[in-house]
């Protein structure tokens, strides 16, 4: 498995928990969250077939 793929994974995690945490401070409503989450992923897909070019 690649490096930067595990990397990745433990961002998201990371992501996936600093966020769980924020949600309930900014009352972020599951669209909200759902939004969120997907232009995390989004990103992460795009920064990391950057490196593969």
């Amino acid at each position: 498995m690649d490096s930067g793929l595990i990397l990745l994974a433990f961002l998201a995690l990371l992501f996936a928990w600093l966020l769980n945490r924020v949600r309930r401070a900014i009352r972020l409503g599951p669209i909200g969250y759902a939004g969120v989450v997907i232009v995390f992923v989004l990103v992460m897909l795009m920064m990391w077939g950057q490196t593969k070019a």
